[in-house]
């Protein structure tokens, strides 16, 4: 692709689409569908960190080999194809064993396919960065879309339908996938050719960085393994939870729209912060106020901050950190931090839920994002962007 080559805008945003809509059959309805098959809640936790522990190792390698050869798209195909037909085990045993293998068959091969399309996004926008969120959002719009529409299948038809639901949606993101233009990645950082992945991790602030990362994913544990149970728990129907989890979705549309001129007014740093500690707000709120409609609204349009600017910035920090060569890695390490920050939140979330209850849970999570601010605002350089 050349300079002047138009973006692939609707080919790269078709694959978003299906990529966050699979997000959006799993995090508000996974642990769900889990409960419905009887499982305790510590069982749940185990099961949904399962995937996030294997987003600790597999971008990783996926990221070195995708680094090593040059074929992301390939890489991006192949997990795509593998996810599909690892998931689609569920068919055949629904034991604890078997489903925490398909867990983890299913997101080491999911977890090839996000580090390196957001790489090929990037390296097709190449002089234009700032583009990003207005691709990105339509993997919103796709998280929008399925958890109203889920939410209102399983109330017509029930939990059963939900494996074949995720079937279609997997099947979604294999097709969209050969639809994508190959482009490599170029250089885009300054002063970043000297030396390797390893040095340029050490520069001032980036291991800070990715420990914020872990921290916030941390944060968001009981909120992605359990909120839909506690909410249903408060007597919300199937179909408002769905409305419910789609309005923070709405919210991170609009700042991803508003993102390109936030980072060049802002910096990294100075956007990163505001999300950490509106994400301790928000966790306060729905551990302890969510049985109110209209602060649980005001809650979910945080999700523009604890997901929308944060993801854009962290995204923006990862490019401009690490070489062309090491853009692969790059976005693997903010994976894999991402994948032990969430297991870690997903299995703490699912041992204090019943013996210290929602308000106690969500309070730790408030703990690690208000960490995360104090750490980002000491570590790194309000100049940097």
């Amino acid at each position: 692709m050349t300079a002047q080559a138009p973006i692939p805008y609707w080919r790269l945003s078709t694959f978003y689409l299906f990529y966050f809509a699979l997000l959006g059959a799993t995090a508000p309805f996974l642990a769900q569908y889990f409960d419905h098959l009887g499982f305790s809640s510590a069982r749940i936790g185990e099961l949904v960190a399962i995937p996030m522990l294997t987003r600790c190792v597999a971008p990783n390698l996926w990221g070195w080999l995708a680094d090593r050869t040059g074929r992301r798209l390939t890489i991006v195909r192949f997990g795509a194809m593998c996810a599909l037909l690892s998931f689609s085990l569920i068919f055949f045993d629904k034991s604890y064993a078997a489903l925490a293998l398909v867990m983890a068959m299913h997101a080491f091969f999911w977890h090839a396919v996000l580090p390196q399309f957001e790489t090929i996004v990037l390296a097709h926008l190449r002089s234009e960065p700032q583009r990003y969120s207005q691709i990105r959002l339509w993997g919103s719009i796709g998280f929008i879309l399925t958890v109203v529409l889920f939410g209102r299948l399983f109330g017509w038809f029930g939990l059963d339908i939900y494996p074949y639901a995720v079937v279609v949606i997997l099947s979604g993101i294999l097709l969209a996938s050969f639809w994508i233009p190959v482009a490599q990645p170029i250089s885009a950082g300054k002063s970043l050719l000297a030396g390797g992945f390893v040095a340029q991790l050490r520069q001032p602030g980036v291991m800070a960085f990715y420990t914020c990362v872990g921290l916030m994913q941390l944060s968001h544990g009981p909120y992605y393994t359990f909120l839909t149970l506690h909410l249903a728990s408060l007597g919300y129907s199937s179909a408002l939870i769905g409305v419910l989890w789609a309005v923070g979705v709405v919210a991170e549309v609009l700042m991803f729209m508003l993102m390109s001129r936030i980072l060049a007014r802002y910096s990294v740093r100075r956007v990163l912060a505001v999300s950490f500690a509106l994400a301790a707000l928000r966790w306060c709120l729905l551990g302890s106020f969510a049985d109110h409609l209209w602060i649980l609204l005001i809650a979910q349009v945080m999700h523009a901050a604890t997901f929308g600017s944060f993801h854009a910035a962290a995204i923006h920090f990862v490019q401009s950190s690490f070489a062309a060569r090491q853009q692969g890695q790059g976005q693997a390490l903010y994976a894999a931090l991402s994948g032990i920050g969430g297991a870690l939140g997903a299995l703490y979330a699912g041992y204090t839920w019943n013996s210290l209850g929602p308000a106690v849970t969500f309070a730790i999570a408030s703990a690690a994002a208000l960490a995360a601010t104090l750490l980002i605002l000491i570590t790194l350089k309000e100049e940097h962007a």
